[in-house]
């Protein structure tokens, strides 16, 4: 299978909807390589704006953009979009529920050498957080660019997650993506796994191997993270008894607890939450990162082993 970051499926398909649409502006703080706006940049000047590194003045303009009635795609590390940001995304941004769209790149522990100040593994639950927010972490290149598509023509602000890890491809051209909506890869009834982002691919190899030993295991990807899924998760609480939840994120605030607590109200069963323990990250390549926090296929396969 091709392998393709996330970052360059959002930097891809923005591309693609500035020729159609000339109601989008991405602006970009100073990152426009790494976030993969580039090309915007270079064939679409008009619609571009380069706001420097000033994350918080870069989300006031684009709430100032959205007031015009304009589309703004708003690009920084996920670290910056969300951290840095955070009272300007919720001040300017959340609380006049405005039409603004944040691209946050370099998600997680797999962006590597730049260490824990840039692996951000809390904007998931920053994010969700907000009142009116949409929440989205696509699982490879084809979702990704569906995302964006999405968010384009949903109405209010969205976040978007991205990753500098290239990924295996899963989906094919036919993939439709909705959001609040989330999609069963592999059916099963020992035990249900629900994955979001880059993760998923892994959950996918663990549970083909397992299949081999005769135990089945059901693969749900979760890309639209709020608004959840609520009504496949509960089928799978009821149909599979467990639930194993992974995530390249903290498990606090993240992908975990929201199916937690949607558990929780409609069908309490036991679930075990996969990510980031409550720990910073450190600098490594992204690859030598994933193994060490036990975020690979082998790790994953142990784990659900154990809660089997």
């Amino acid at each position: 299978m091709s392998k393709t970051a996330t970052r360059t499926s959002y930097g891809k398909r923005l591309l693609e909807l500035v020729r159609d649409h000339p109601d989008i502006v991405v602006l970009d703080a100073d990152l426009a390589s790494s976030v993969q706006t580039g090309a915007v940049k270079q064939e679409y000047p008009d619609q571009f704006i380069e706001c420097g590194i000033a994350e918080a003045n870069m989300m006031g303009t684009a709430a100032g953009l959205a007031v015009m009635g304009l589309v703004p795609f708003a690009g920084s590390f996920a670290m910056f979009a969300a951290g840095r940001a955070y009272e300007q995304v919720r001040n300017s941004i959340g609380y006049p529920h405005l039409n603004v769209k944040i691209g946050a790149s370099h998600a997680g522990i797999s962006t590597g050498e730049d260490g824990a100040s840039h692996q951000c593994c809390e904007d998931i639950a920053l994010m969700r957080t907000i009142p009116g927010m949409v929440v989205l972490s696509p699982a490879d290149d084809i979702e990704a660019m569906a995302c964006v598509t999405a968010a384009y023509e949903h109405q209010g602000p969205v976040y978007m997650r991205f990753s500098k890890y290239a990924v295996e491809t899963i989906h094919d051209e036919n993939y439709h993506f909705e959001i609040g909506k989330g999609e069963v890869l592999k059916e099963g009834s020992d035990l249900a796994v629900i994955s979001t982002g880059i993760l998923t691919s892994e959950c996918l190899k663990a549970a083909e191997e397992l299949e081999q030993e005769g135990k089945h295991i059901r693969v749900i990807n979760m890309c639209s993270i709020k608004p959840i899924d609520e009504a496949l998760i509960i089928q799978a609480a009821r149909e599979c008894g467990k639930i194993i939840t992974v995530e390249e994120h903290s498990v606090i605030g993240g992908l975990g607890e929201a199916v937690c607590g949607t558990v929780c109200e409609a069908c309490p069963v036991s679930v075990h939450r996969i990510g980031i323990r409550d720990v910073y990250g450190r600098s490594g390549k992204g690859s030598v990162l994933l193994d060490e926090f036990g975020l690979t296929a082998e790790h994953l396969k142990k784990e659900f082993e154990k809660f089997l």
